[in-house]
This record gives C-alpha cells, sequence and structure tokens, in this order.
C-alpha cells in the first residue's frame, strides 16, 4: 500500500482537494506541480516567471494544508515522496479538468491567454514556423510563447515543455504523439557544383559522372547515411564519396550551398534557396524517404485549448511540405 498512515490518506485524496477548490488555490497546485516535474525550485520558478521564494513558500503552505512531506528536499535535488507521488497524479488531473472549465464556454474567437513553452527542430524553426510566428502572434496577442530551438531530444517533463514537434521516429512509448504528416525531402545541389560536375539525371549519372555527397551524421565518427532512392515498396541507399561530414543539418544545408557535394534535405528547409537560385533541385523522380512529423505532449491532459490551436497552427503552416498524415502512434 502506497500509503502508511490511512488519515494521510484521505486527507490527500479527499478532503484537501476540496479545499483547494473552495480556497481557489489552483496556482499553489501549479507550482507544486511544476516543482515536482522539473525537480528544481530554482528553474520552476523561472518556467513560471515568479520568484523563486514565492515558490518554495507556496509549497511549505501546500504541506501545511496536507498535513504531509510532499517532496524531499536535499542540497542537490528536489523528489517527491511517497504521499508527495500519489498528490502529485491527484493534482495534475485536477489543473487539467480546471484548463477544461476554463476554456468550455469560450468561442473560437475568444483570445487565448496564458504562457506555451514549446521546442521545435532548428530548421524547422528556422526556415518555415518562426517566418510564419507573427501571424500566429497577431492573432493571439495575450499569449505569450517561449520557443526553444534545439536538435536533441528534450525532455517534456523534466524541462517543462507543453508540447514539442519532432522529425523521425519517437521512441518514448510513454509520451503522447499525433502525427502531422510526412516531410516531403528532395535531392540538390548548388549551381556552382553542378557547372564542375554535371547534371545526374539517373542513379548511374550519380556513379558514371563522379558525384559526391555531403555526409550527414549525428555523431561524427560513426557510418554517415548514403545517398538514398525508392526502390520498389521500400528504399535502398548508393554509396558516395564524400570529404567532409557534417553532424548538424545547419552545416549540412551550408555546405550544400557552399558546393562540396549534393545533399538530400526536407522540401520546407530548401524552398527558399530553390527561390533564391542558390540552390537546384535534381532528380526530381528519385526523392528519398519522407520523414515523419510529429506533435508530442507529455500527456493526455496536456492538451489544452492553447496547445491545441498551436497544433493546428503548425499543421497549416507545414501542409505546403507534407505528403499527408501516417497511420498514428497515438492519437490526441
Amino acid at each position: 500500500m502506497l500509503f502508511h498512515d490511512t488519515a494521510i490518506k484521505e486527507r490527500i485524496t479527499n478532503g484537501l482537494f476540496l479545499r483547494v477548490v473552495t480556497m481557489h488555490d489552483l496556482d499553489a497546485l501549479q507550482i507544486f506541480a511544476r516543482v515536482a516535474e522539473m525537480a528544481s525550485f530554482t528553474k520552476a520558478a523561472k518556467s513560471l516567471g515568479i520568484h523563486k521564494g514565492r515558490v518554495s513558500t507556496t509549497v511549505r503552505q501546500l504541506e501545511v494544508d496536507v498535513g504531509a512531506a510532499l517532496l524531499h528536499r536535499t542540497t542537490r535535488a528536489v523528489q517527491l515522496t511517497e504521499d508527495g507521488r500519489a498528490f502529485y497524479t491527484r493534482a495534475r488531473d485536477l489543473l487539467a479538468d480546471a484548463e477544461d472549465l476554463r476554456s468550455m464556454f469560450a468561442s473560437e474567437h475568444t483570445s487565448l491567454r496564458g504562457r506555451l513553452r514549446v521546442d521545435l527542430p532548428t530548421e524547422l524553426a528556422r526556415s518555415t514556423l518562426i517566418p510564419a510566428i507573427p501571424q500566429f502572434m497577431a492573432a493571439n496577442p495575450e499569449l505569450e510563447l517561449e520557443i526553444s530551438s534545439t536538435d536533441r531530444r528534450v525532455d517534456l517533463v523534466q524541462e517543462g515543455f507543453d508540447c514539442v514537434v519532432r522529425i523521425g521516429p519517437v521512441v518514448d512509448e510513454t509520451l503522447i504523439a499525433r502525427p502531422i504528416g510526412a516531410l516531403r525531402m528532395v535531392n540538390a545541389a548548388s549551381p556552382a557544383y553542378l557547372a564542375r560536375r554535371g547534371t545526374p539525371h539517373t542513379l548511374e549519372d550519380l556513379v558514371s559522372q563522379g558525384h559526391a555527397t555531403v555526409h550527414y551524421t549525428p555523431t561524427l565518427g560513426s557510418k554517415p547515411f548514403g545517398w538514398e532512392y525508392p526502390d520498389g515498396d521500400g528504399y535502398s541507399s548508393l554509396a558516395l564519396p564524400g570529404a567532409l561530414s557534417v553532424n548538424s543539418v545547419q552545416a549540412y544545408h551550408a555546405a550544400g550551398v557552399a558546393g562540396v557535394g549534393l545533399v538530400q534535405a526536407g522540401l520546407a528547409a530548401m524552398s527558399p534557396y530553390f527561390e533564391s537560385g542558390e540552390m537546384v533541385r535534381i532528380l526530381p523522380d528519385l526523392p528519398p524517404e519522407p520523414l515523419q512529423v510529429w506533435f508530442v505532449v507529455a500527456h493526455r491532459r496536456n492538451m489544452s485549448r492553447r496547445v491545441r490551436a498551436l497544433m493546428s497552427w503548425i499543421e497549416t503552416t507545414m501542409a505546403p511540405y507534407l505528403d499527408g498524415s501516417s497511420s498514428p502512434r497515438a492519437s490526441i
């Protein structure tokens, strides 16, 4: 049994939550939940935009109201107690229900309010979403956005993200992922490179004309990806030479623009280069496999009206670069 004191269990599961609602103390639950998720008073305060002292005072008062310790505090970490874990589960559900109540009668034209923290793939943010974000912000002037742009797998809970966009497989089965669509991929090269080597029209040309590719690998020193192409019902790869290997998408694209070699990249990122003439699309009938794009939240309860609005906007903004949705791993 999780609780060693039946009286404490009753206070946590029944009495406290009734008192919290009557005291309008949802802010206290929000503060406690953020401390629990980020395992830090300092990080929780920063993510909520409030002073650390207020966070500490609020949590201490909450423990007094409960009559039980909710957190273990050490000089190195903050962890939930056994009672704290049960309390956190109820608090998270109650906060989600409160959010649902707030938006129950809100029309589609009611302004979104509050803070929304999201992480986006760096190149997708740079090329597609950030240039279009003024439209979303103008439509929602009371919404505060915090946008992180990284290519690593962020921890939604520990780092306090409401949602993230990910490209490629979602390997964490505890997350709730909704497929946005398959990102169309293209083959590209700079005009200067093609002037030196010639323009390939077939796979055989890639070899006979002596073409080279820029090698991309997430970890330098590991085997680079080959030149991918459709093969029957699937895809195969052709080994092409290349003297340059990079481990960032931005460097990969920059090397292609500089004429180092051929590249295979997302249509969304390449479109501005095609329009400016810095890059030329090649082998249009032999594109690499599309990459699945996902909208991810930590829990089904995280789908607030704000999050759903952002998801809808991202889907609309990315639609010109997607082949369409595939079967979802999980629906939200």
